[in-house]
């Protein structure tokens, strides 16, 4: 079974291309490591690559910055690069793409907001 589940951030915005009226996506998420080295947080940084609704999407609705949640599958290759030395690759095809926090929270804290004094509402707390 070859099944991967990726939690991260856009590093930049998705390169998006078309070949034959085929949507192509490349993006990078940064997934943070549990562990921490020498205190300091690691990230590692995972290719993937979407095709056609889903890569449209990522077109319309990724960008630097957005957590998501992808799953997929692992695929690796190889190309010859221009000096004619083999280079391996490792993707993760994206199948399906979820936003892992909402719009509003994104880039904000997650601090309680003060309710002025004045607010004639009747409140559900007191």
């Amino acid at each position: 079974m070859n099944k991967v589940i990726v939690m991260g951030r856009l590093t930049r915005n998705p390169e998006v291309r078309y070949s034959q009226d085929l949507a192509i996506a490349r993006y990078t998420l940064a997934v943070n490591r549990k562990y921490k080295n020498n205190g300091q947080e690691e990230a590692d940084f995972i290719s993937c690559v979407s095709f056609g609704k889903t890569a449209e999407f990522a077109e319309k609705y990724l960008h630097q910055g957005t957590k998501v949640v992808v799953c997929g599958r692992i695929q690796t290759g190889s190309y010859k690069n221009k000096d004619g030395k083999k280079v391996y690759t490792t993707d993760v095809v994206v199948e399906e793409i979820e936003f892992a926090e909402s719009k509003n929270s994104q880039g904000k804290s997650d601090e309680f907001v003060t309710v002025p004094d004045d607010v004639n509402e009747d409140l559900p707390f007191n």
